[in-house]
């Protein structure tokens, strides 16, 4: 009965994880086509929740490595790790517990400061650190074939090295080429055109996130419930884990990470319909490719690095480095914070003697700590009917044309 109580929390906070990984990561979809008005900010996220939904639905890849890839949940000769299977697997569901809830307290913060951190990060250095804590280093799946091509080196930090330098150098030459292509044309003449290309490519980017954040929470959900012993089968996922991650995600993909939003699509870069077009379609290149092979990579760092290359590849835009920087440490922060909530959380459950109590401690300090981060939000809200006002102190726009639709 205990375990079956526990379990039922570290299900119900995952899924909370998936709705606030749904409201921080919307701007990743929509941030550019609200900043060139392409979408108005309601029809932007309606947009990008129904895509959501539908996108997790089309792959387990992402899942399946977010089981496997972290938490060493199998020795070398195949059985489980002993130290987990105690209890009914209690240990391993406190460390999922702690993780998840390390995640998204996190979560909360970047999302209050505006800052596109990355959920999938936190998600990581959540577990990571509930792991390293609970079971040792070893405990970690670190290079997963002894060949560092998978486990969290392969299937995490290189992904998060290498995926928004590669979006950002495809957004740089994309928008180059549609700059030079529009040279000389009439605006009268590519104005829809772009605007429906950006309805396109912001429909194509909530497609793939939903192919791979909302499977991330899926894994999770089926690691506990391996730990439970309600699951065998580590290369597939239930349904209903499906449908719950994936109606999760959509919610808050539909209720809006507004701060978010604002920064991305305001903050970074001065976007215009051109660049919008490129980064959108950059992200969602990249972000397809990914969850094809199995990649649990960052859609925010994707996406931040491709609307930076929209701006590196515009001739006259200005890109604001201040914000860029900001952005560049939460992105550096992000694994370690998360794993050092986490890490604390679980010491605060082993301090209870482990098991319901030590889960209803750490569920407790998640619902206070998340219920003061939104109360300190209300002080200064940001809403669909302010995320598009101008950036404080941004530059006048400098036309490298009058003839460009822009």
């Amino acid at each position: 009965m205990t375990v079956t109580v526990v379990l039922v929390l570290v299900i119900a906070i995952a899924l909370a994880f998936d709705f606030t990984n749904g409201f921080h990561d919307t701007a990743n979809a929509v941030a550019t086509s609200i900043a060139t008005g392409a979408l108005t900010p309601k029809s932007a996220v309606l947009l990008a929740g129904i895509l959501n939904l539908v996108g997790a639905f089309l792959s387990v890849q992402v899942a399946l490595t977010v089981t496997n890839a972290v938490v060493r949940i199998q020795g070398p000769d195949g059985s489980p790790v002993p130290e987990l299977v105690g209890d009914g697997g209690q240990a391993l569901l406190i460390i999922v517990l702690a993780g998840l809830s390390g995640a998204i307290l996190w979560n909360l913060v970047t999302w209050l400061l505006g800052l596109p951190s990355s959920s999938t990060h936190a998600l990581f250095g959540g577990l990571i650190g509930a792991t390293i804590v609970g079971l040792g280093f070893s405990g970690v799946n670190w290079a997963g074939d002894g060949a560092g091509l998978g486990g969290v080196v392969g299937t995490v930090i290189l992904p998060a090295v290498l995926s928004p330098l590669v979006a950002g150098l495809v957004a740089a030459v994309g928008t180059w080429l549609v700059f030079r292509i529009m040279l000389g044309v009439a605006a009268r003449f590519t104005a829809d055109g772009l605007r429906w290309g950006q309805i396109g490519s912001a429909s194509l980017v909530s497609l793939a996130h939903g192919t791979n954040d909302a499977q991330k929470t899926m894994g999770v959900i089926t690691l506990a419930l391996i730990a439970s012993g309600r699951w065998s089968d580590t290369e597939s996922v239930p349904f209903w884990v499906k449908a719950a991650c994936a109606f999760a995600i959509a919610l808050g993909t539909y209720l809006g990470g507004w701060r978010i939003i604002r920064t991305l699509g305001k903050g970074l870069v001065e976007i215009t319909p051109p660049q919008g077009l490129a980064a959108q379609s950059a992200s969602a290149a990249v972000i397809l490719v990914s969850s094809h092979v199995g990649l649990a990579l960052s859609t925010t760092q994707v996406t931040t690095g491709a609307v930076l290359g929209s701006g590196l590849g515009w001739p006259g835009a200005k890109v604001r480095w201040g914000v860029f920087g900001r952005m560049v440490v939460a992105w550096v922060v992000t694994l370690p914070a998360a794993a050092l909530v986490a890490a604390g959380l679980w010491w605060l459950g082993e301090l209870l003697g482990g098991g319901l109590p030590a889960a209803l401690a750490i569920s407790s300090v998640l619902a206070v700590g998340s219920a003061l981060i939104y109360g300190r939000s209300r002080r200064k809200p940001v809403h669909a009917d302010n995320v598009d006002e101008p950036w404080p102190s941004a530059p006048t726009p400098v036309p490298t044309t009058d003839r460009v639709g822009v």
